[in-house]
């Protein structure tokens, strides 16, 4: 073999290389998520700090949306969740009053907006990940983008029939919060709490084409807020139903 010759298989080798390495690049680091996890959970709660940790493990998995959704109705037993908020308590009771069984508990978690589990159930969580892969269940892909001061939202079309409307809803996200415990059944404790919702806000009705929305970064961040997660779900607010896509992006 000449020099020559060496040195163009050399030069194709490279420029196979740097090929690969564009298209390493720009490839997805993963699919679209298959789940979308609600931990309705609260910081006086002594069931609740298993399921708090599994919810951690979950946020790792880039296919699973992990939310810790904290309620407030337990505020009187002697400690008052410092990152309660009512609608949360709300969302967890509409969740039931669809179902029909009115069964509301911590930790309880809801996946893909349609089946129950016990919070620090890893396997049933699991599971019922599975058993919610049914037509139109998260199939809409969903994108953000962030623009400036501004975050964009883009929803696919739907080729499902029976994923044809829904609501888009923004979290605004605290990807990790400690928080030391004084009183109640959790005192003295410190627990990290993962992929804390802040805030919620609807976005706009999403009627099964391909649709987009900009949302301004100050409506959803506070401080702590390091994340945002968006979700498309059939029914509404009062009566909410499967989840048909979501995406989640770091603000930082």
């Amino acid at each position: 073999m000449t020099a020559m010759m060496a040195y163009n298989r050399l030069s194709l080798w490279s420029g196979a290389l740097s090929v690969c390495a564009i298209i390493a690049i720009i490839r997805p680091a993963h699919a679209d998520p298959r789940a979308v996890v609600e931990l309705f959970t609260s910081q006086g709660c002594s069931s609740c700090p298993p399921a708090d940790k599994i919810i951690g493990e979950l946020a790792k998995d880039p296919e699973v949306i992990a939310l810790s959704m904290p309620i407030d109705y337990w505020d009187y037993l002697g400690w008052k969740d410092t990152l309660a908020d009512s609608r949360f308590s709300a969302r967890q009771k509409a969740y039931s009053h669809v179902r029909g069984d009115r069964d509301v508990y911590t930790p309880q978690v809801i996946v893909n907006g349609s089946a129950k589990v016990i919070g620090s159930d890893r396997a049933g969580i699991e599971t019922a990940i599975k058993d919610t892969a049914t037509e139109g269940v998260m199939s809409i892909p969903v994108t953000m983008s962030l623009s400036g001061k501004q975050i964009n939202v883009s929803v696919a079309a739907s080729s499902a029939p029976r994923a044809r409307h829904g609501e888009v809803w923004i979290c605004s996200v605290s990807k990790a919060v400690p928080i030391s415990i004084g009183r109640g059944e959790n005192r003295g404790r410190e627990i990290t709490y993962h992929n804390v919702v802040r805030n919620l806000l609807k976005v706009g009705d999403w009627n099964g084409s391909a649709g987009s929305w900009t949302v301004p970064i100050e409506n959803i961040t506070r401080e702590g807020v390091d994340a945002a997660v968006v979700y498309v779900q059939d029914g509404s607010r009062d009566k909410p139903g499967p989840m048909l896509g979501a995406a989640m992006t770091p603000l930082r």
